[in-house]
């Protein structure tokens, strides 16, 4: 393999990892909603639509972390990323022999972290806890390698030297603990072992956040070089979400192929990667009615680079407060339905409908270069038998495009080109 000098491809070559089969023909896993039957936090005696309301709740209480400011560790390398926002997960395993784990696949982190015994100020993790000296292939990285320099991290206060990493939330909750190599096995759809060796992950030792359950930590699909996706050495990812009312089926996270960037339906736009990944909203048309998103910005902006994270792991679509108003006011001057209370304090716009049956407009997202269609399912989220709730909701800091958005289409990431991708697609045959 050709040592490159992308900072994302440092690892391989300082550790001399082989990755061949994924830059050359890619693979795809499980992404597992935590609704699923599969899931961990599955209860199977709540009903589909207690199952939507703890979503739209939990999307609601990621989004206000926004408005929340977080500092940064001393001493230790710093991410930004949003707890409590469990949605999708990814079954895999670490160590050798390998220890099976469950962890938070979040596009808006860079960094691969479980709990680590010994934990010395951990959230309650009801399944077991990964000990590394169980494992014969964990190494922890000292604070002198190249490797350690170059993610800016620090050494560990102690006469050891260890590198250390430190993850800084929004509400003031923390990560800590050893940068350290492990060999990580992804569980693949055709069901073949994909083993990374050497893989650069957090051990945490402190971690004083929101997670409950049988939850190990994160697994980071984000910008930087720790990431997953950057220590695959590959350029590419996309997911393939399946409709909230569907999960017995399953959604797919694919890493490399090339396929899905090119051909009929795909459209693309510019991503601008900084600690999340933000595209640039132009507008929202309601059928013919066009809503420029340049009206919200504030005044003295000229910015409009950049205005929306796209996110996988929040449910709602979060607009300006002024951009909001007026795609309410343009849904309610052409849905002819009858207007209901919604959940208090969730969702404002709600109608009485049989959502198969009753006709609500098409809303378009314009991103700069791509106009992505949004059908009902994608912009109206049932609540109840016969409540659908306009999936939009106001913010005063940051939009997100979330994930009830992006079901149904194929989402392509290239980290090389820096576009996104989307395709409609079938995901429950895809």
């Amino acid at each position: 393999m050709t040592c490159y000098s992308s900072f994302s491809l440092l690892f391989l070559c300082l550790y001399g990892i082989s990755f061949t089969k994924a830059l050359n023909s890619g693979f795809t896993v499980e992404l597992i909603h935590r609704d699923s039957p599969k899931s961990p936090f599955y209860f199977p005696i709540e009903t589909q639509f207690q199952r939507v309301y703890n979503t739209v709740r939990r999307s609601i209480n990621h989004a206000n972390h926004f408005n929340k400011p977080f500092s940064n560790l001393a001493n230790v390398a710093s991410s930004i990323i949003i707890p409590d926002k469990v949605e999708y997960l990814m079954s895999y395993s670490i160590g050798t022999p390998p220890f099976h784990l469950y962890g938070v696949v979040d596009t808006g982190s860079s960094i691969i972290w479980l709990q680590c015994v010994p934990c010395q100020n951990c959230y309650n993790q009801t399944s077991p806890i990964f000990d590394p000296s169980n494992s014969t292939t964990y190494k922890i990285i000292p604070c002198s390698s190249a490797a350690c320099y170059s993610v800016g991290s620090s050494c560990s206060l102690d006469n050891e030297q260890r590198c250390q990493y430190g993850i800084s939330y929004m509400d003031s909750s923390k990560s800590i603990g050893d940068f350290s190599l492990e060999t990580l096995t992804l569980n693949t759809i055709d069901g073949s072992p994909f083993m990374l060796h050497k893989t650069m992950i957090g051990c945490g030792h402190i971690n004083t956040l929101h997670f409950f359950g049988k939850t190990s930590g994160i697994v980071g699909l984000g910008p930087g070089p720790t990431s997953l996706v950057s220590q695959l050495g590959l350029t590419k990812f996309s997911y393939c979400l399946v409709p909230l009312s569907q999960h017995e089926s399953s959604s797919k996270l694919i890493f490399g192929y090339d396929d899905m960037f090119f051909g009929n339906g795909v459209v693309s736009t510019p991503m601008f990667p900084k600690h999340l990944y933000y595209l640039t909203l132009e507008a929202i048309s309601v059928g013919n009615n066009r809503l420029e998103f340049g009206d919200s910005l504030p005044s003295n902006s000229d910015d409009k680079k950049g205005n929306i994270i796209i996110d996988s792991g929040t449910t709602l679509t979060f607009l300006p407060y002024d951009l909001y108003s007026r795609l309410e006011s343009a849904i309610k001057n052409v849905v002819q339905l009858e207007r209901v209370e919604g959940p208090p304090n969730l969702l404002s716009l709600c109608y009485k409908v049989i959502l198969e049956k009753s006709m609500v407009p098409i809303i378009t997202a314009h991103f700069s270069g791509a106009d992505v269609q949004l059908n009902s399912m994608n912009t109206f989220v049932l609540m109840d038998v016969n409540i659908a709730c306009l999936a939009f909701s106001p913010t005063q800091t940051t939009p997100v495009f979330g994930n009830l958005a992006q079901q149904n289409f194929l989402v392509g990431y290239d980290l090389q080109k820096n576009i996104v991708s989307f395709k409609r697609t079938d995901c429950t045959k895809y």
